[in-house]
């Protein structure tokens, strides 16, 4: 049990490849996600560092990048990786080989996405994990009966890694741990809260007062 933030990025890191290690072992839970909440975060190079950590524990990894430019940049960044690299659309169009026996990264998923990104999932019956998926925005326009597709769809995913900074403190999840919000003081961040799932914006507010 974990009761401190991670001193930087390469901690989170490693944070995030030992809870992913114990469930891909167990093999029980099959849609798992991780999210670092930061905006301008440079994505890319995490994303890559945790392909290549995972090769180690499963050595059919596929990373799925939502576009063709995203794609492109990461064989760029990653020529080591190349042939494990692809879009989204080269997934549905059945470019990869034995798709079912792979291990999938999916590459922050955006709401525009998801038509795409739910009929992945469909087809892929094995582990997908989805790095920073941004599926939330039930947008006017979709209908109710869209929006509660997409949330039912939401709810099937086991968070493996939250960590988001907030203006007075911090939220972090590492399974199977409770749910852990920090306090910013002056000396640094202490421990305010457990929960045994994810608060609601309305509850952090109340429990960082």
């Amino acid at each position: 049990m974990i009761n401190y933030l991670p001193s930087d990025l390469k901690e989170s890191e490693i944070q995030i490849i030992k809870s992913l290690e114990k469930l891909i072992l167990e093999g029980n839970d099959k849609r798992l996600s991780i999210n670092l909440k930061f905006e301008g975060l440079r994505l890319m190079p995490i994303v890559i560092r945790l392909v290549r950590n995972l090769n180690s524990i499963n050595s059919n990894v596929i990373l799925l990048c939502p576009d063709a430019g995203a794609t492109a940049l990461a064989k760029r960044d990653a020529s080591d990786l190349a042939n494990q690299i692809f879009s989204f659309t080269d997934y549905l169009n059945n470019k990869i080989i034995n798709r079912e026996e792979k291990c999938l990264v999916a590459l922050s998923p955006q709401h525009y996405d998801y038509d795409q990104y739910e009929s992945i999932c469909d087809i892929h019956k094995d582990l997908i994990i989805m790095f920073n998926g941004k599926l939330e925005d039930f947008a006017v326009g979709v209908g109710s009966v869209g929006r509660e597709r997409r949330k039912g769809f939401i709810s099937k995913w086991l968070n493996t890694y939250w960590l988001e900074p907030l203006s007075e403190g911090a939220l972090l999840h590492i399974h199977p741990d409770n749910w852990k919000l920090f306090k910013k003081y002056d000396d640094g961040y202490r421990l305010a809260q457990n929960y045994e799932n994810k608060p609601n914006p309305e509850t952090i507010m109340e429990d960082l007062i």
